[in-house]
Protein backbone atom coordinates (compact mmCIF):
# COMPACT_ATOMS: atom_id res chain seq x y z
CA UNK A 1 0.00 0.00 0.00
CA UNK A 2 1.29 3.22 -0.63
CA UNK A 3 0.95 6.50 0.58
CA UNK A 4 -0.37 9.91 -1.80
CA UNK A 5 0.95 12.86 -1.12
CA UNK A 6 -1.25 15.84 -1.45
CA UNK A 7 0.17 19.17 -1.43
CA UNK A 8 -2.21 21.65 0.28
CA UNK A 9 -2.78 24.78 -1.29
CA UNK A 10 -2.88 28.36 0.71
CA UNK A 11 -6.10 30.07 0.36
CA UNK A 12 -4.09 32.55 -2.02
CA UNK A 13 -2.90 29.67 -4.40
CA UNK A 14 -6.33 28.06 -4.44
CA UNK A 15 -7.99 31.86 -5.69
CA UNK A 16 -5.25 31.87 -8.12
CA UNK A 17 -5.81 28.65 -9.36
CA UNK A 18 -9.66 29.91 -9.71
CA UNK A 19 -8.42 33.28 -11.08
CA UNK A 20 -6.14 31.49 -13.96
CA UNK A 21 -9.71 28.98 -15.04
CA UNK A 22 -11.78 32.16 -15.12
CA UNK A 23 -10.11 34.50 -17.10
CA UNK A 24 -7.85 32.54 -19.24
CA UNK A 25 -10.22 32.24 -22.11
CA UNK A 26 -10.21 36.04 -22.18
CA UNK A 27 -6.56 37.27 -22.21
CA UNK A 28 -4.98 38.13 -25.14
CA UNK A 29 -3.17 35.70 -27.58
CA UNK A 30 -2.88 33.41 -30.00
CA UNK A 31 -3.17 29.85 -29.80
CA UNK A 32 0.55 29.64 -29.35
CA UNK A 33 0.36 32.03 -26.11
CA UNK A 34 -2.45 30.47 -24.97
CA UNK A 35 -0.23 26.91 -24.67
CA UNK A 36 2.53 28.63 -23.10
CA UNK A 37 0.76 30.50 -20.37
CA UNK A 38 -0.48 26.86 -19.72
CA UNK A 39 2.41 25.21 -19.22
CA UNK A 40 3.90 28.40 -17.00
CA UNK A 41 1.04 28.01 -15.07
CA UNK A 42 1.29 23.76 -14.71
CA UNK A 43 4.98 25.32 -13.40
CA UNK A 44 3.44 27.72 -10.79
CA UNK A 45 0.72 25.22 -9.32
CA UNK A 46 3.91 22.39 -8.87
CA UNK A 47 5.74 25.21 -7.40
CA UNK A 48 3.16 27.26 -5.57
CA UNK A 49 4.20 30.35 -3.90
CA UNK A 50 8.00 31.04 -3.19
CA UNK A 51 8.68 30.29 0.39
CA UNK A 52 11.78 30.15 2.68
CA UNK A 53 12.96 26.32 1.48
CA UNK A 54 13.67 28.06 -2.01
CA UNK A 55 17.36 29.75 -1.77
CA UNK A 56 15.94 32.69 -4.01
CA UNK A 57 13.59 33.55 -1.66
CA UNK A 58 15.07 32.22 1.90
CA UNK A 59 14.27 35.69 3.16
CA UNK A 60 11.11 36.47 2.14
CA UNK A 61 8.57 33.72 2.66
CA UNK A 62 5.77 35.22 0.57
CA UNK A 63 3.75 31.84 0.61
CA UNK A 64 3.26 32.99 4.37
CA UNK A 65 3.19 36.86 3.69
CA UNK A 66 0.31 36.79 0.94
CA UNK A 67 -2.70 35.66 2.78
CA UNK A 68 -4.84 36.32 -0.08
CA UNK A 69 -4.98 36.58 -3.52
CA UNK A 70 -7.00 39.88 -4.79
CA UNK A 71 -8.79 39.80 -7.92
CA UNK A 72 -7.38 40.71 -11.05
CA UNK A 73 -7.74 44.16 -12.21
CA UNK A 74 -10.62 44.96 -14.26
CA UNK A 75 -10.26 47.21 -17.83
CA UNK A 76 -10.37 50.71 -17.15
CA UNK A 77 -13.84 52.20 -18.35
CA UNK A 78 -13.60 55.46 -20.77
CA UNK A 79 -14.89 57.71 -17.50
CA UNK A 80 -11.94 56.13 -15.35
CA UNK A 81 -9.53 57.10 -18.53
CA UNK A 82 -11.10 60.63 -18.63
CA UNK A 83 -10.60 61.06 -14.76
CA UNK A 84 -6.93 60.50 -14.73
CA UNK A 85 -6.34 63.02 -17.85
CA UNK A 86 -6.00 65.81 -15.72
CA UNK A 87 -3.49 64.02 -13.16
CA UNK A 88 -1.25 63.05 -16.00
CA UNK A 89 -1.39 66.39 -17.91
CA UNK A 90 -0.51 67.69 -14.43
CA UNK A 91 3.27 65.97 -14.20
CA UNK A 92 6.19 67.95 -14.77
CA UNK A 93 8.47 65.09 -16.01
CA UNK A 94 10.92 65.77 -18.43
CA UNK A 95 10.35 63.46 -21.81
CA UNK A 96 7.28 61.66 -23.30
CA UNK A 97 4.72 60.13 -21.35
CA UNK A 98 4.00 56.35 -21.48
CA UNK A 99 0.84 55.82 -19.84
CA UNK A 100 -0.63 52.54 -18.44
CA UNK A 101 -3.73 51.86 -16.37
CA UNK A 102 -3.96 48.73 -13.92
CA UNK A 103 -1.04 47.45 -16.22
CA UNK A 104 -2.69 48.26 -19.77
CA UNK A 105 -0.89 50.54 -21.92
CA UNK A 106 -3.51 53.66 -22.96
CA UNK A 107 -2.20 55.42 -25.85
CA UNK A 108 -4.59 57.79 -25.40
CA UNK A 109 -3.31 59.42 -22.55
CA UNK A 110 0.10 59.15 -23.63
CA UNK A 111 2.00 61.48 -25.83
CA UNK A 112 3.40 61.14 -29.35
CA UNK A 113 6.09 59.09 -29.20
CA UNK A 114 9.78 60.58 -30.81
CA UNK A 115 10.84 59.36 -33.88
CA UNK A 116 12.37 56.37 -33.91
CA UNK A 117 10.86 54.79 -30.95
CA UNK A 118 7.77 52.70 -31.95
CA UNK A 119 5.22 51.64 -29.48
CA UNK A 120 2.32 49.03 -29.04
CA UNK A 121 0.57 46.96 -26.69
CA UNK A 122 1.48 44.23 -25.36
CA UNK A 123 -1.87 42.84 -25.80
CA UNK A 124 -1.25 43.35 -29.91
CA UNK A 125 1.92 41.95 -29.74
CA UNK A 126 0.45 38.48 -28.16
CA UNK A 127 -2.33 38.82 -30.80
CA UNK A 128 -0.81 39.98 -33.79
CA UNK A 129 3.56 39.40 -33.34
CA UNK A 130 5.62 40.03 -34.77
CA UNK A 131 7.24 36.84 -33.86
CA UNK A 132 10.47 38.39 -33.16
CA UNK A 133 8.96 40.14 -30.24
CA UNK A 134 6.93 37.46 -29.30
CA UNK A 135 10.68 35.50 -28.73
CA UNK A 136 12.19 38.65 -26.75
CA UNK A 137 8.73 38.59 -24.66
CA UNK A 138 9.76 35.51 -23.42
CA UNK A 139 12.74 36.57 -21.49
CA UNK A 140 15.14 34.14 -23.67
CA UNK A 141 15.69 31.70 -20.25
CA UNK A 142 16.20 34.38 -17.84
CA UNK A 143 14.37 33.52 -14.58
CA UNK A 144 13.69 30.51 -15.43
CA UNK A 145 12.30 28.50 -12.77
CA UNK A 146 11.48 31.46 -10.52
CA UNK A 147 7.40 30.87 -9.71
CA UNK A 148 6.60 34.28 -9.43
CA UNK A 149 8.08 34.68 -13.58
CA UNK A 150 5.85 32.28 -14.46
CA UNK A 151 2.99 33.30 -12.78
CA UNK A 152 3.86 36.45 -14.60
CA UNK A 153 4.18 34.61 -17.89
CA UNK A 154 0.68 33.01 -17.20
CA UNK A 155 -1.59 35.97 -16.32
CA UNK A 156 0.04 38.78 -18.37
CA UNK A 157 -3.08 40.87 -19.00
CA UNK A 158 -1.36 43.66 -21.14
CA UNK A 159 1.68 45.79 -20.63
CA UNK A 160 4.12 48.10 -23.57
CA UNK A 161 6.45 47.46 -25.84
CA UNK A 162 8.94 49.79 -26.91
CA UNK A 163 11.11 49.38 -29.79
CA UNK A 164 13.96 51.89 -30.55
CA UNK A 165 15.48 51.89 -33.76
CA UNK A 166 18.92 51.22 -34.78
CA UNK A 167 21.26 54.09 -34.21
CA UNK A 168 18.11 56.25 -32.93
CA UNK A 169 19.28 58.92 -30.35
CA UNK A 170 16.24 59.76 -28.44
CA UNK A 171 17.57 62.85 -26.39
CA UNK A 172 14.71 62.79 -23.88
CA UNK A 173 13.14 60.28 -21.39
CA UNK A 174 10.63 57.28 -22.08
CA UNK A 175 8.81 58.09 -18.78
CA UNK A 176 6.74 54.99 -18.04
CA UNK A 177 4.01 55.74 -15.58
CA UNK A 178 1.79 53.71 -13.92
CA UNK A 179 -1.81 54.83 -12.64
CA UNK A 180 -4.99 52.82 -11.43
CA UNK A 181 -8.51 53.29 -12.12
CA UNK A 182 -9.95 50.74 -9.41
CA UNK A 183 -11.18 51.80 -6.40
CA UNK A 184 -10.40 48.80 -4.73
CA UNK A 185 -7.03 46.84 -4.05
CA UNK A 186 -6.83 44.66 -7.29
CA UNK A 187 -4.15 42.62 -8.63
CA UNK A 188 -2.01 43.43 -11.50
CA UNK A 189 -0.21 41.32 -13.77
CA UNK A 190 1.87 42.99 -16.66
CA UNK A 191 4.76 42.20 -18.70
CA UNK A 192 6.78 44.99 -21.04
CA UNK A 193 9.57 44.85 -23.02
CA UNK A 194 12.18 48.19 -24.05
CA UNK A 195 13.86 46.57 -27.69
CA UNK A 196 16.91 48.66 -28.09
CA UNK A 197 18.57 48.62 -31.78
CA UNK A 198 22.59 48.51 -31.93
CA UNK A 199 23.95 51.57 -31.34
CA UNK A 200 20.96 53.45 -30.02
CA UNK A 201 20.57 55.22 -27.09
CA UNK A 202 17.62 55.74 -24.94
CA UNK A 203 16.87 56.72 -21.56
CA UNK A 204 13.85 54.86 -19.64
CA UNK A 205 12.05 56.26 -16.55
CA UNK A 206 9.76 54.44 -14.02
CA UNK A 207 7.21 55.95 -12.08
CA UNK A 208 3.80 55.40 -10.63
CA UNK A 209 1.27 58.17 -10.68
CA UNK A 210 -1.37 58.11 -7.63
CA UNK A 211 -1.66 54.85 -5.85
CA UNK A 212 -0.79 53.30 -9.57
CA UNK A 213 1.71 50.40 -8.79
CA UNK A 214 1.59 51.01 -5.09
CA UNK A 215 -1.43 49.57 -3.26
CA UNK A 216 -2.84 45.58 -3.85
CA UNK A 217 -0.80 43.32 -5.28
CA UNK A 218 1.51 43.98 -8.50
CA UNK A 219 3.53 41.33 -10.02
CA UNK A 220 4.80 42.94 -12.99
CA UNK A 221 7.75 42.00 -15.46
CA UNK A 222 10.10 44.48 -17.54
CA UNK A 223 12.57 42.55 -20.28
CA UNK A 224 15.53 44.99 -22.20
CA UNK A 225 16.85 43.78 -25.43
CA UNK A 226 20.14 45.56 -25.80
CA UNK A 227 21.54 45.46 -29.24
CA UNK A 228 25.17 45.94 -29.49
CA UNK A 229 26.91 49.09 -28.83
CA UNK A 230 23.41 50.38 -27.48
CA UNK A 231 23.52 52.78 -24.42
CA UNK A 232 20.59 52.40 -22.36
CA UNK A 233 19.58 54.24 -18.95
CA UNK A 234 17.05 53.13 -16.78
CA UNK A 235 15.91 54.51 -13.39
CA UNK A 236 13.09 53.55 -11.51
CA UNK A 237 11.05 55.76 -8.53
CA UNK A 238 9.31 52.98 -6.52
CA UNK A 239 8.33 55.35 -3.31
CA UNK A 240 5.35 55.74 -1.37
CA UNK A 241 3.88 52.18 -1.46
CA UNK A 242 1.06 51.59 0.71
CA UNK A 243 0.71 49.53 3.70
CA UNK A 244 -0.61 45.70 2.36
CA UNK A 245 0.84 46.21 -0.93
CA UNK A 246 2.57 43.15 -2.24
CA UNK A 247 5.39 44.63 -5.59
CA UNK A 248 7.04 42.32 -7.23
CA UNK A 249 9.15 43.71 -10.08
CA UNK A 250 11.10 41.73 -11.94
CA UNK A 251 13.84 42.75 -14.80
CA UNK A 252 15.14 40.52 -17.34
CA UNK A 253 18.32 42.40 -19.23
CA UNK A 254 19.99 40.65 -21.86
CA UNK A 255 23.20 43.03 -23.34
CA UNK A 256 24.81 42.54 -26.83
CA UNK A 257 28.70 43.70 -27.10
CA UNK A 258 30.03 46.58 -26.25
CA UNK A 259 26.63 47.85 -24.28
CA UNK A 260 26.47 50.18 -21.99
CA UNK A 261 23.76 49.72 -19.13
CA UNK A 262 22.96 51.82 -16.49
CA UNK A 263 20.43 51.21 -13.95
CA UNK A 264 19.42 52.92 -10.36
CA UNK A 265 16.24 52.47 -7.78
CA UNK A 266 14.87 54.34 -5.01
CA UNK A 267 12.80 52.37 -2.64
CA UNK A 268 10.95 53.13 -0.04
CA UNK A 269 7.23 52.87 1.45
CA UNK A 270 4.62 50.49 3.06
CA UNK A 271 4.24 47.23 2.56
CA UNK A 272 6.60 45.04 0.93
CA UNK A 273 8.27 44.75 -2.09
CA UNK A 274 10.59 42.44 -4.05
CA UNK A 275 12.63 43.64 -7.13
CA UNK A 276 14.29 41.07 -8.55
CA UNK A 277 16.75 41.73 -11.59
CA UNK A 278 18.11 38.91 -13.89
CA UNK A 279 20.86 40.35 -16.41
CA UNK A 280 22.79 38.13 -18.68
CA UNK A 281 25.64 39.81 -21.21
CA UNK A 282 25.72 38.12 -24.36
CA UNK A 283 28.15 39.64 -25.77
CA UNK A 284 32.12 40.69 -25.57
CA UNK A 285 33.02 44.06 -23.77
CA UNK A 286 29.92 45.62 -22.21
CA UNK A 287 29.51 47.56 -19.00
CA UNK A 288 26.57 47.02 -16.78
CA UNK A 289 25.63 49.43 -13.58
CA UNK A 290 23.07 47.92 -11.44
CA UNK A 291 22.12 50.13 -8.28
CA UNK A 292 19.64 51.20 -5.96
CA UNK A 293 19.26 52.88 -2.53
CA UNK A 294 16.22 51.83 -0.25
CA UNK A 295 14.97 53.57 2.89
CA UNK A 296 12.68 51.89 5.41
CA UNK A 297 11.16 53.03 8.58
CA UNK A 298 8.41 51.38 10.34
CA UNK A 299 7.86 47.47 9.41
CA UNK A 300 8.56 48.62 5.19
CA UNK A 301 10.30 45.64 3.80
CA UNK A 302 12.31 45.83 0.87
CA UNK A 303 13.98 42.74 -1.24
CA UNK A 304 16.56 43.19 -3.99
CA UNK A 305 17.65 39.65 -5.56
CA UNK A 306 20.15 39.71 -8.31
CA UNK A 307 21.11 36.95 -10.70
CA UNK A 308 24.06 38.60 -12.79
CA UNK A 309 25.47 35.94 -15.67
CA UNK A 310 28.68 36.76 -17.57
CA UNK A 311 28.45 34.54 -20.57
CA UNK A 312 31.16 36.60 -22.56
CA UNK A 313 34.79 37.80 -22.42
CA UNK A 314 36.10 41.22 -21.22
CA UNK A 315 32.70 42.38 -19.08
CA UNK A 316 32.55 44.65 -16.70
CA UNK A 317 29.62 44.72 -13.89
CA UNK A 318 29.17 46.69 -11.41
CA UNK A 319 26.29 46.49 -8.80
CA UNK A 320 26.02 48.40 -5.40
CA UNK A 321 22.98 48.96 -3.12
CA UNK A 322 22.69 50.55 0.19
CA UNK A 323 19.96 50.73 2.57
CA UNK A 324 19.04 52.65 5.76
CA UNK A 325 16.76 50.80 8.17
CA UNK A 326 14.71 52.75 10.60
CA UNK A 327 12.38 51.47 13.82
CA UNK A 328 11.39 47.85 12.87
CA UNK A 329 12.05 47.49 9.31
CA UNK A 330 13.64 44.71 7.26
CA UNK A 331 16.40 44.77 4.21
CA UNK A 332 17.10 41.73 1.70
CA UNK A 333 19.70 41.84 -0.64
CA UNK A 334 20.79 38.78 -2.42
CA UNK A 335 22.92 38.63 -5.33
CA UNK A 336 24.78 36.03 -7.64
CA UNK A 337 27.70 36.78 -9.87
CA UNK A 338 28.18 33.68 -11.95
CA UNK A 339 30.81 33.59 -14.97
CA UNK A 340 31.34 31.20 -17.09
CA UNK A 341 34.10 29.29 -18.60
CA UNK A 342 34.39 31.31 -21.99
CA UNK A 343 33.89 34.85 -20.32
CA UNK A 344 37.63 35.33 -19.39
CA UNK A 345 38.42 38.45 -18.38
CA UNK A 346 35.26 39.19 -16.56
CA UNK A 347 35.53 42.25 -14.40
CA UNK A 348 32.69 42.03 -11.93
CA UNK A 349 31.86 43.35 -8.47
CA UNK A 350 29.43 43.54 -6.45
CA UNK A 351 28.39 45.28 -2.77
CA UNK A 352 25.50 45.66 -0.47
CA UNK A 353 26.10 48.49 2.48
CA UNK A 354 22.95 48.88 5.13
CA UNK A 355 23.01 51.70 7.96
CA UNK A 356 21.29 50.28 10.82
CA UNK A 357 19.49 53.17 12.96
CA UNK A 358 18.00 51.06 15.66
CA UNK A 359 17.86 47.88 17.39
CA UNK A 360 14.98 46.49 15.91
CA UNK A 361 15.90 46.70 12.27
CA UNK A 362 16.66 43.64 10.45
CA UNK A 363 19.07 43.27 7.35
CA UNK A 364 19.80 40.26 5.17
CA UNK A 365 22.62 39.87 3.35
CA UNK A 366 24.24 37.39 0.89
CA UNK A 367 25.99 38.22 -2.09
CA UNK A 368 27.77 35.04 -3.90
CA UNK A 369 30.22 34.38 -6.41
CA UNK A 370 30.30 31.33 -8.85
CA UNK A 371 32.94 31.33 -11.15
CA UNK A 372 34.18 29.06 -13.49
CA UNK A 373 36.80 30.65 -16.08
CA UNK A 374 40.21 31.10 -14.55
CA UNK A 375 41.35 35.25 -15.93
CA UNK A 376 38.16 37.40 -13.94
CA UNK A 377 38.29 39.91 -11.21
CA UNK A 378 35.63 39.05 -9.22
CA UNK A 379 34.41 40.56 -6.00
CA UNK A 380 31.73 40.82 -3.45
CA UNK A 381 30.94 42.03 0.10
CA UNK A 382 28.70 43.32 2.38
CA UNK A 383 28.21 45.50 5.24
CA UNK A 384 26.16 46.63 7.80
CA UNK A 385 26.80 48.84 10.85
CA UNK A 386 25.21 52.81 12.30
CA UNK A 387 26.42 55.83 11.58
CA UNK A 388 29.76 56.97 12.93
CA UNK A 389 29.97 58.73 16.58
CA UNK A 390 33.20 60.73 15.77
CA UNK A 391 31.54 62.03 12.60
CA UNK A 392 28.71 63.31 14.45
CA UNK A 393 30.61 64.68 17.03
CA UNK A 394 32.42 66.72 14.56
CA UNK A 395 29.48 67.79 12.48
CA UNK A 396 28.00 69.06 16.21
CA UNK A 397 31.20 70.53 17.10
CA UNK A 398 30.37 72.87 14.50
CA UNK A 399 26.69 73.57 15.63
CA UNK A 400 24.71 71.75 13.72
CA UNK A 401 22.27 69.34 15.97
CA UNK A 402 22.83 65.92 16.28
CA UNK A 403 19.24 65.77 14.30
CA UNK A 404 20.83 67.63 11.54
CA UNK A 405 24.34 65.81 11.91
CA UNK A 406 22.51 62.37 11.49
CA UNK A 407 20.39 63.95 8.50
CA UNK A 408 23.30 65.29 6.88
CA UNK A 409 25.39 61.95 7.06
CA UNK A 410 22.55 60.03 6.21
CA UNK A 411 22.30 62.19 2.78
CA UNK A 412 25.17 61.92 1.60
CA UNK A 413 24.93 58.16 2.10
CA UNK A 414 21.91 57.51 0.02
CA UNK A 415 22.87 60.40 -2.26
CA UNK A 416 26.30 58.96 -4.05
CA UNK A 417 24.20 56.41 -5.87
CA UNK A 418 22.40 59.39 -7.29
CA UNK A 419 25.40 61.78 -8.28
CA UNK A 420 26.13 58.97 -10.89
CA UNK A 421 23.33 59.50 -12.76
CA UNK A 422 24.09 61.41 -16.27
CA UNK A 423 20.32 63.15 -15.98
CA UNK A 424 20.45 65.68 -13.88
CA UNK A 425 16.97 66.80 -13.27
CA UNK A 426 16.59 62.64 -12.66
CA UNK A 427 18.81 63.23 -9.80
CA UNK A 428 17.11 66.30 -8.30
CA UNK A 429 13.75 64.40 -8.12
CA UNK A 430 16.11 61.78 -6.83
CA UNK A 431 17.84 64.16 -4.50
CA UNK A 432 14.37 66.02 -3.21
CA UNK A 433 12.78 62.17 -2.77
CA UNK A 434 15.50 61.41 -0.10
CA UNK A 435 15.64 64.74 1.50
CA UNK A 436 11.79 64.53 1.95
CA UNK A 437 12.40 60.85 3.86
CA UNK A 438 15.01 62.14 5.78
CA UNK A 439 12.73 65.27 6.93
CA UNK A 440 10.10 63.25 8.10
CA UNK A 441 12.68 61.29 9.97
CA UNK A 442 13.93 64.08 11.69
CA UNK A 443 10.58 65.69 13.03
CA UNK A 444 9.57 62.15 14.18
Amino acid sequence: MSAQIIPSRTPAETTLVESFGAVKATLPGTADVAKLREENFAAFVEAGLPHRRVESWHYTDLRTIMREALPLAPVPTPAALEGLRKDVGALTLHGTKLVLVDGAFVPELSDTVPAGVTVHSLASVLTKGPAELLTLLSGEGLGAGDAIVALNAAMMQDGIVVEVAPGAVIAEPLNLIYATASAMPVARFSRSLVAVGAKASVTIAESSLGEGGRSGQTNGCLIFSVGDEAKVNHTTQLTGSLANSIRIDTFMVSLGAKVKFDSFALVSGAGLTRRQIFLRFNGEEAEAALRGASLLRGREYADTTLFVEHLAPSCVGRELFKYILDEESVGVFQGKIHVAPEAQHTDGKMLSKALLLTDGVAMNNKPELEIFADDVACAHGATCGGLSEEQIFYLQARGLPYKEAEALLLEAFAAELVDELEDEKAAENFRSEISTWLAGRTTA
